[in-house]
This record gives structure tokens, sequence and C-alpha cells, in this order.
């Protein structure tokens, strides 16, 4: 189960969650966007990922693309599903945070000649990004112990692992209890750093 854990688990949550963030940069910037389109299509995206059980949208994609011709093997289907999952949540929570920067650092910067590019980039991000570190930090969290979802299409994971222990052994009350006490460990360490991080993050906050 170990092995699972380093070899599946933590790979999954960690590669889901950086293209999530991707994801959810780009779904932040259209909703912030005055072009209504770009900002109607953001919205919808928003709105049905929160809105539909992360279950549900990870069938869809392993057991429901096929049926139109569109074969995804199990990793990369968990790995989409995921993304696209935290792209939703934590595309709300980097627009949030965008818009908890005063205007007038926009104004400051664009006095000194910065573009709309330059001043996203180095002024406004740096600071959304401190005051984003804990829901996102939460988030990853989350996706963590999400990611045993992933056994159910097959995907050679912590939880898996355990499944496939306890089909064997049929000690199954044991193998789960353990199953659960290594997502409480990974998680307690992660929740571990997150305080730190944030901690580091407040040295540099005038208070």
């Amino acid at each position: 189960m170990l092995e699972g854990a380093v070899k599946g688990t933590i790979p999954l949550a960690l590669i889901s969650f950086i293209l999530g963030l991707a994801i959810a940069l780009g779904v932040a910037l259209m909703r912030l966007s005055k072009v209504r389109i770009l900002s109607g299509i953001a919205r919808a995206y928003v709105s049905v990922v929160r809105g539909t059980p992360l279950l549900v949208q990870l069938f869809v994609i392993f057991y429901g693309l096929p049926s139109i011709g569109v074969l995804v093997p199990p990793w990369p289907s968990a790995v989409i599903a995921f993304s696209l999952n935290v792209g939703g949540y934590a595309a709300e929570v980097i627009r949030a945070a965008i818009l908890s920067v005063p205007r007038g650092q926009w104004e400051a910067a664009y006095t000194i000649r910065m573009s709309p590019a330059q001043t996203l980039i180095r002024v406004i991000l740096p600071q959304a990004a401190r005051v984003s570190v804990p829901p996102l930090s939460n988030t990853f969290i989350s996706l963590v112990k999400d990611t045993s979802l992933a056994s159910l299409i097959l995907v050679t994971e912590l939880f898996r692992q355990a499944q496939e222990i306890a089909a064997f052994s049929r000690e199954f009350m044991a193998l789960y209890i353990e199953a659960a006490f290594i997502y409480w460990m990974i998680c307690l360490v992660l929740s571990t750093g997150q305080s730190a991080l944030e901690r580091r993050l407040d040295r540099h906050v005038a208070k």
C-alpha cells in the first residue's frame, strides 16, 4: 500500500493539481474578462464542475467517452478528471485572490508604463498567490483523498492496492483501516507543511 501511495496516489495528486492550477488561472482570467463570451464560458465551466459529483465526472471520461469512439486509458482519465475538477474549484479561489488586490496596485503599475500582462505577472499575481495559499492548500489535501476514487477505474494507487490485498487475504477491516491511516499521515504532513508556508508568508505581510 505504501508503494501504491508513492507510485500512484502522490504522483496522481501532484500532476492533477499542477494541471488544475493552470486551468484555474486561465478560467479565473476569463471570468474577470470584459468579453462576455469568455466570462460566460468560464462561468458555465465552473458551474458544471462544482455542480456535479467528481465520481460522475470520472465515469463520464473513462466509461462515457468510449461510447463516442474516444478511448482514454485509466491513468490519463483520472488525471483529466481530477485536473478539470481542481480547475473548477481553484478558479474561484484565484479569481477572489486577484480581486482582493487593491485597485491602486494596477494604477500604480500603469503609471510606470507597465503593460496589463506585466502588471498581472509582476505585481498582481504575486500578491494574490499569498492570499490563495490556504484555500489552495486545502484543495490539494482534499485531492489527495479524492484520488481513492481512481480505484473505481482500475488505477493502481493506495486504495486500489488495499482492495487487491484484501481480496486475497480477506482481512478487509485491518487493511482498510491501514489505508485510512496512510491517507491520514499523508494529509497530516501536508497540513503541517501548509501551516509552515503560511507562517513564512506572514513574515512578509505588514501588520
